[in-house]
């Protein structure tokens, strides 16, 4: 269990000391930090930087372990900016980590147990990597990645679950697996086309592993924009970030959880998912406190932070 102490939604120490994540220092290759300028936010940096972030087997958990907890532990957390360290987002799969095919390799003392029963027993590595990343897109607060130079592979993957996605003009995207003898698994082929739609062009690079541009991009709505530069591009994400954690948390967690289950439901049954928690959301304090602002009240209003979710 996680202690803390808030004030506003903002942890207790953030004008008088350097507030420090109650995650920080838990993972290995990811660095989750409180936003040194932004209130509410935190950051998650991919922690890689020597081998391009690409993500090895440990990782892979981290992600998935961070995710769960985040928004969740009290840490007053509204809106999660995810980044990568170095030189680029985050290059792919780290091939060099033999855990990732432990169970498929054709060794030679498994050359007799039957392909079925190898098969079975690997199904589940891929569904424990394909759902350390859908903890991305289950985090109940929003996640804005700001990617830069390369963004390949698994890399997609992922931000394909964040809510937000902006990019430098140097970034480089590849949907790379079927240039690796494989069709992607862990979510791209399934979150891609909901996000941009089963165009040509998006299928063209699904087939053919080709790079694509930061303004290819834009242009069939995988990033919803482009920074001036790479210098900027945390001051983009900033600006997008500064706008979210101003509305209330729980009409902005409200709505993530119904764009998320409407993506995946008739119109109808995400009409009656939203009404089922609105009939509860709209009892929030948050409403008369929108609305004051909205009606030229006040300039901004301070909401109670989320409470740390229960759990045996």
């Amino acid at each position: 269990m996680y202690s803390s102490s808030f004030i506003h939604g903002r942890p207790a120490n953030y004008m008088t000391s350097k507030p420090k994540h109650p995650l920080d220092d838990s993972f290995s290759h990811l660095s989750i930090t409180y936003h040194p300028s932004q209130q509410y936010v935190t950051h998650v940096r991919l922690n890689r930087p020597g081998k391009r972030n690409a993500i090895n087997a440990q990782m892979w958990r981290e992600i998935g372990d961070a995710f769960r907890q985040l928004g969740t532990i009290g840490d007053g957390t509204r809106c999660i900016l995810l980044s990568g360290s170095g030189k680029g987002f985050c290059g792919g799969i780290d091939i060099s980590d033999s855990k990732f095919f432990a169970g498929i390799s054709p060794e030679e003392e498994e050359s007799s147990i039957d392909m079925a029963r190898k098969a079975l027993a690997f199904k589940p590595q891929i569904l424990q990597m394909q759902q350390a990343f859908t903890a991305v897109e289950e985090c109940p607060v929003p996640v804005v990645a700001a990617i830069h130079g390369a963004c390949i592979g698994a890399g997609i993957d992922l931000v394909c679950c964040a809510d937000v996605r902006i990019c430098s003009p140097n970034s480089v995207f590849s949907i790379r697996e079927a240039r690796l003898g494989l069709a992607a698994d862990v979510g791209t082929l399934q979150r891609l086309p909901k996000v941009v739609g089963f165009s040509s062009l998006v299928r063209q690079f699904c087939f053919t592993g080709e790079d694509f541009s930061a303004d290819d991009a834009l242009k069939i709505g995988f990033v919803s924009r482009i920074s001036s530069s790479e210098n900027q591009l945390i001051e983009e994400a900033n600006k997008i970030i500064s706008k979210i954690v101003a509305n209330s948390p729980v009409a902005v967690s409200v709505t993530k959880a119904s764009l998320n289950y409407s993506r995946d439901h008739t119109v109808r049954e995400g009409l009656d998912h939203i009404a089922t928690m609105n009939s509860s959301a709209l009892m929030s304090e948050d409403l008369v406190k929108s609305f004051m602002i909205s009606s030229g009240a006040g300039e901004s209003a301070e909401f109670a932070p989320l409470r740390q979710h229960s759990r045996l």
